[in-house]
C-alpha cells in the first residue's frame, strides 16, 4: 500500500509539473525565470520551498535524535538572512531586470568586467551543488527503502522520481517547479500536522510528555554540550548559513528571486518569511520523541519515518512518504535549473540563443542522469563534496556583497584572490587537515581567509598605483 501511495504521489508530482507550462517557451530567460512574472503567491512557495528539502523534512527530524538542542541553530539562521535580503533584493532584482541576469554568474561577471569571474563562481557553483542535487535523489530512494524494507522498491522510485523531475523541467521549466511547490508545501505541512500530533501523544502522551521524559532519561539531549555539535559548532553553523543564504551564494536560488514581478512582492515574501520558518520546529520535535523510542545507533535520516510506521496506520504513513517524497523531487527540479543555467550562460559560451537553450537542456538530463547513476551505485562518492555545499558556496559572500554596491570599490584580481584562498582553506580544513579548527565550521574560518586576502590585495594594488603614476611622471 505505502509502495502504491509513493508511485501514484511521485506521478501526481510529475504531472502537476506538465500542467505549470502555460505556452510555449521562447527564450531561456521565460525558462530559467519565467518571464520575470510571478506574484507574491508563487514566489512565496517558490522561495519558502527552497528551504523545506529533504534535509529539512527527514534531517532535522534525525539531527534532533542525534544532537538534541543543537538542531536549533537551523531556527534562527533562515530569519536572520530574509533580513537581509528584504533590505538587498530590491537592488538585485532591479539590476537583474537592467542587466538581463539569470544567474549568479551574470551578475559577478556584470559587476566586475571579468569573463573568468563569472565562469569560476558558475563552476564553484556547479560544484558545490550538484551533491545537493545527488542528496535530494538519493533521499527519494532512502524514503522509500525505509517504509518497505526493499531496496528496489527504493531504486525504482529513485528512477521514476528522476525521470519525472527531468520531464517536467525541460517542459515547463521554473513555472513546472512554481506548480509542484504548491502541493509540497500543502502536503508537507498536512504531514509535520499529523505527526507533531500523532508522534508525541502515541509515545508520550503529547509534547509536554516527550520533552519531560527526555528531562529524566536523557537531559544532556536539553542543553548545548561539548562534542561535534558544542556551541562553537552552533554558532559558527549559524553564522556561515545565514551569510550564504543571505548574501544569496547558492546559484538555484538567483532564478526563484530573478522571477518575481518586481521588488515589493519579494519585500513582502521576506517580511512574513521568518514566520513560516517556524515549522523547522515540527520534524525536530519528532526527532526528540525518537529519543525517547529509538535506540541509539540507529540511522537519524529515518526516525521520523520510523515513527510514523509505529503511530500511525499505513495510509497515513502512505501520505507522510508522499510528502517526503515532495521535498526531495521539487527542490531537486529548483536545482537543475540552477546548475543547467550556469552551465548554458557562464561555463558554455556560445553566440547562438538557440545553442544556449539547448545546452541547458543537455545539462538537465546530463546533470540529474549523473545524479542518480551515482545515487544507485556509488551513494557515498559526492558524500564529501556535499560537506562543502555551503562552507564553499559562502566564499563567494564577499564578491556578491561588494558587487550590490552602488559602485564596485574593488577591482576583480582582489576579489579572485580572496576567493581562491578562501576554497583553498576549506578544502584543506574539509579532506586533509580536519580537526585543525576544531568544531568551528570551515566555511567561516575561510571566509575570514577569504577577507583578509581580499583586504591586503587591495592595499597592495593601491601601493601600486602610485608609485606607477611617480614612475611615469
Amino acid at each position: 500500500m505505502i509502495l502504491a501511495f509513493t508511485l501514484a504521489g511521485i506521478v501526481l508530482i510529475g504531472v502537476l509539473g506538465f500542467l505549470g507550462r502555460r505556452k510555449p517557451v521562447a527564450d531561456l530567460a521565460e525558462w530559467t525565470v519565467g518571464g520575470r512574472r510571478f506574484g507574491a503567491l508563487t514566489m512565496w512557495f517558490l522561495q519558502a520551498g527552497e528551504v523545506f528539502t529533504t534535509f529539512t523534512f527527514l534531517g532535522m527530524a534525525g539531527l534532533a535524535f542525534s544532537g538534541g538542542v543543537a538542531a536549533m541553530y537551523a531556527l534562527p539562521y533562515v530569519p536572520i538572512a530574509y533580513v537581509v535580503l528584504f533590505f538587498l533584493a530590491k537592488r538585485l532584482w532591479t539590476l537583474g531586470k537592467e542587466r538581463g541576469y539569470l544567474t549568479q554568474g551574470d551578475f559577478l561577471e556584470d559587476r566586475y568586467s571579468s569573463r573568468a569571474l563569472g565562469t569560476l563562481s558558475a563552476v564553484l557553483g556547479v560544484v558545490f551543488v550538484l551533491p545537493y542535487l545527488q542528496l535530494q535523489i538519493t533521499g527519494l530512494g532512502l524514503i522509500v527503502r525505509l517504509v518497505t524494507g526493499d531496496t528496489a522498491s527504493g531504486t525504482l522510485s529513485m528512477v521514476a522520481g528522476s525521470v519525472l523531475v527531468v520531464a517536467f523541467v525541460l517542459w515547463a521549466g521554473l513555472r513546472g517547479v512554481a506548480a509542484t511547490s504548491y502541493f509540497k508545501d500543502g502536503i508537507m505541512l498536512v504531514a509535520l500536522v499529523v505527526l507533531i500530533i500523532a508522534v508525541p501523544t502515541h509515545f508520550a502522551g503529547g509534547i509536554g510528555g516527550v520533552f519531560h521524559k527526555i528531562e529524566q532519561l536523557h537531559p544532556e539531549k536539553l542543553i548545548v554540550h561539548s562534542g561535534a555539535n558544542d556551541h562553537v559548532w552552533f554558532v559558527t553553523s549559524m553564522l556561515v548559513s545565514a551569510i550564504g543564504v543571505g548574501l544569496m551564494t547558492l546559484p538555484h536560488s538567483w532564478p526563484a528571486l530573478m522571477s518575481a514581478r518586481d521588488p515589493k512582492v519579494l519585500r513582502r515574501n521576506y517580511t512574513w518569511m521568518p514566520v513560516y520558518e517556524l515549522c523547522l520546529l515540527l520534524p525536530m520535535i519528532v526527532g526528540f520523541a525518537a529519543i525517547i523510542v529509538v535506540s541509539r545507533g540507529s540511522d537519524p535520516n529515518g526516525v521520523l519515518l520510523t515513527l510514523s510506521k509505529d503511530a500511525l496506520p499505513p495510509w497515513v504513513t502512505g501520505v507522510i512518504v508522499v510528502a517526503a517524497t515532495a521535498t526531495a523531487m521539487v527542490p531537486a527540479a529548483g536545482i537543475l535549473i540552477g546548475i543547467s543555467s550556469l552551465v548554458a550562460r557562464n561555463i558554455v559560451r556560445v553566440s547562438s540563443g538557440r545553442k544556449q537553450f539547448w545546452i541547458n537542456h543537455g545539462t538537465v538530463v546530463v546533470a540529474s542522469t549523473l545524479a542518480l547513476v551515482l545515487g544507485i551505485f556509488r551513494p557515498d562518492l559526492l558524500a564529501n563534496l556535499l560537506l562543502l555545499t555551503y562552507s564553499g558556496s559562502v566564499q563567494l559572500a564577499p564578491a556578491n556583497l561588494l558587487g550590490f554596491l552602488r559602485r564596485v570599490p574593488v577591482g576583480k584580481s582582489p576579489v579572485f584572490a580572496g576567493l581562491i584562498a578562501g576554497e583553498l582553506v576549506v578544502g584543506w580544513l574539509t579532506f586533509v587537515d580536519t580537526h585543525r579548527v576544531g568544531t568551528v565550521n570551515v566555511g567561516l574560518v575561510g571566509l575570514g581567509v577569504n577577507v583578509v586576502v581580499l583586504a591586503l590585495a587591495v592595499a597592495v594594488q593601491r601601493l601600486a598605483v602610485p608609485a606607477s603614476s611617480e614612475e611615469a611622471a
